[in-house]
């Protein structure tokens, strides 16, 4: 019988179904296999554009007949090739990998910030499904940036709550400044986060004043997935393996690093600037 793990970290080829705007520079790539759709939500995989390198993206969306897709925001020159595919051109794909969320607790508190919306919207799905009301906070810069709004509304209706830099949609401000006043007005037993890294780092910060526990999703450059290079490095922690999704016991762990260092891919430690 053939291990799970190795068939997950194999290359396998698959054929995009569909690809779709979500929100300005923001587009969804959805393809059909059978392992992703045994994922948990802040479970990632690893994709690859024969034009540029691989690129880890969170699972944005898992289902159980086998579509699943991820969303891609150019910021560099793989993720613009991503951004460039159409439908029925083919991806290299591995995975998934990585811990996910553990859903926990009554009264939970989602936010999101930018692409961070995607890895959260399954796992407001699987709380949803096990008869959860979660409060989610979805943080854009912009109104035309709010990642899978509508998606999120007809799941979440009037508890999904909605935050611009500039005020054109919701709560004008940030996702982390909101987040601390609903903290203020109403307990939750865990607060799961997705997004820059900033924004995390303020809402750990809060919730450890209130003794809330926190799942953070967090972001390194991760090369081989499987903890082997050490390039997604974060204090005792490798990224690709130990998390993304980390605890507030983890967090603590890493305090001097998380939201403040990390590494890039020469491996030289830089300020986290987002």
């Amino acid at each position: 019988m053939s291990d799970w793990r190795t068939e997950a970290e194999a290359m396998r080829v698959v054929k995009l179904m569909k690809v779709k705007e979500e929100a300005r520079g923001m587009r969804s790539l959805h393809f059909a296999d059978e392992r992703c759709s045994e994922g948990v939500p802040g479970q990632y995989v690893m994709i690859w554009n024969p034009a540029a390198e691989e690129v880890p993206m969170s699972l944005a969306s898992i289902g159980k007949d086998g579509n699943v897709s991820v969303v891609v925001r150019p910021v560099g020159e793989s993720t613009e090739a991503l951004c460039g595919m159409s439908a029925g051109d083919k991806i290299g794909l591995r995975g998934p990998f990585g811990n996910g969320y553990t859903v926990q607790g009554s009264s939970p508190l989602l936010v999101a910030g930018g692409t961070g919306a995607a890895s959260l919207r399954p796992l407001a799905e699987e709380m949803v499904a096990k008869g959860l009301k979660p409060i989610f906070i979805l943080g854009a810069r912009s109104k035309d940036q709010l990642l899978l709004k509508e998606r999120l509304e007809s799941l979440l209706g009037e508890d999904l709550l909605t935050v611009t830099d500039d005020g054109s949609h919701g709560y004008r401000g940030y996702a982390s400044t909101y987040a601390k006043q609903l903290m203020k007005e109403k307990k939750y037993d865990m607060i799961y986060t997705c997004g820059p890294e900033i924004m995390m780092a303020a809402v750990f910060r809060v919730a450890e004043e209130r003794g809330i526990p926190m799942q953070a999703s967090l972001d390194r450059y991760i090369k081989c997935a499987v903890g082997l290079c050490g390039s997604c490095g974060l204090g005792p922690y490798r990224v690709c393996k130990d998390g993304p999704v980390f605890s507030s016991e983890q967090l603590r762990e890493v305090r001097d690093e998380f939201g403040k260092s990390r590494m890039d891919p020469s491996g030289r430690s830089v300020k986290v600037d987002h």
